[in-house]
């Protein structure tokens, strides 16, 4: 999975990726247009089930989930007209699974905005307005020619296409972007337009960059922005995670326990839910798989069956796939063996049919 991390200058987008990925890949300085070529790194889903899980099977390796971050350079006014290489990075979006829009929400005066002043509402507008204008610019070039050729050779398939490309074209009209209609597209039409990777059809998350004061009221920082932007939310604070980067997760720790008595809060949001959040919005889910040799969560395409999931281990076992034996997690753990979970009819043997749900714990049978 892969997912980019874009916005305005100067919100600390690369501070933020830097610190997603404990590194100082991407460059920071305080100006903007300081990103040239996009910095790509495989980032944990750190889930403690996965460590769970592990324990209790005494494994000897410890594999979590793992998504592919990009950070894109900056984004402004006219990006999708060419203005400042725009077009250029628009195409890079084209090829990810989401886009993670980082919002300036904290005040800083010795980091210049480029628009001047603080207002995140307007961010999102600007930023979502490029994409709009990138996707409406590419139905523009295509919609007449297909519907030039359907009328010269009544293609049923060219026919569907123009009808869902104009419908997307009316949305994006009234300034909304087409993710906003996904679920009102049907399969067969979600196939036709797939080619054209829409940017705006892509999910987006907003990630609301606040100063560490901001942190305590998080929550009603989170809810205010839900409630307006109609999409996934997730507080961070970049400079408080960069300030964590090179401490030990003993330290890490602790110095969150702190933060929480100090601003009386039973919850800092770190870059972890960030990166949950990411994953939860991009339709994939992950099954387990343990033993003695390895604990490892396994990521495949939401609704799956048990032989789609088996092709997550290897290509050819979909294809060898006999049954597999499933228990859910939270069964598992409080049986807290495989063959207690057996004894105590928890877990089941399911075959070919049968849709894998989130956590489940998995062992295939194959017939090689």
């Amino acid at each position: 999975m892969k997912i980019w991390i874009v916005w305005l200058p100067n919100v600390w987008k690369s501070t933020l990726f830097n610190a997603l990925t404990k590194s100082y890949s991407a460059p920071a300085e305080n100006f903007p247009f300081c990103t040239i070529d996009p910095n790509i790194w495989i980032v944990e889903v750190k889930d403690p089930r996965v460590d769970k899980l592990a324990e209790m099977s005494q494994s000897k390796k410890i594999v979590h989930a793992h998504i592919e971050f990009v950070d894109i350079a900056w984004l402004v006014k006219w990006a999708s007209k060419g203005e400042w290489l725009g077009n250029k990075f628009l195409s890079h979006i084209r090829e990810v699974d989401a886009i993670v829009q980082v919002i300036r929400y904290f005040q800083d005066p010795d980091v210049v905005h480029v628009e001047w002043n603080i207002d995140p509402l307007r961010d999102v507008e600007i930023i979502n307005t490029e994409l709009i204008m990138a996707d409406l610019e590419q139905i523009d070039r295509h919609l007449p020619a297909i519907a030039k050729r359907w009328q010269i050779a009544a293609n049923k398939d060219d026919h569907k296409l123009a009808e869902t490309l104009s419908k997307i074209q009316k949305v994006l009209q009234q300034w909304k972007i087409a993710h906003s209609i996904r679920q009102d597209l049907s399969e067969e039409e979600h196939k036709l337009i797939k080619p054209y990777n829409f940017l705006t059809m892509k999910p987006f998350i907003y990630a609301i960059n606040v100063s560490q004061e901001d942190l305590a009221s998080a929550h009603h920082i989170t809810d205010d922005f839900i409630l307006k932007l109609q999409s996934p939310v997730s507080v961070v604070s970049a400079k408080l995670e960069s300030e964590m980067m090179d401490m030990t997760n003993e330290d890490k720790q602790e110095f969150i326990t702190e933060l929480l008595a100090i601003d009386k809060v039973t919850h800092i949001p770190t870059l972890d839910d960030l990166i949950s959040l990411a994953f939860n919005k991009v339709w994939l889910m992950y099954y387990f798989t343990t033993w003695e040799k390895e604990t490892k969560a396994r990521i495949i395409p939401l609704n799956s069956t048990a032989p789609q999931a088996a092709w997550a281990i290897h290509s050819d076992f979909e294809r060898w796939f006999i049954k597999a034996d499933v228990v859910k997690y939270s069964d598992l753990l409080s049986a807290w063996s495989r063959s207690k979970a057996r004894e105590s009819w928890l877990l089941k043997m399911q075959w070919k049919d049968y849709v894998v749900q989130d956590w489940d714990v998995m062992i295939f049978k194959f017939n090689v």
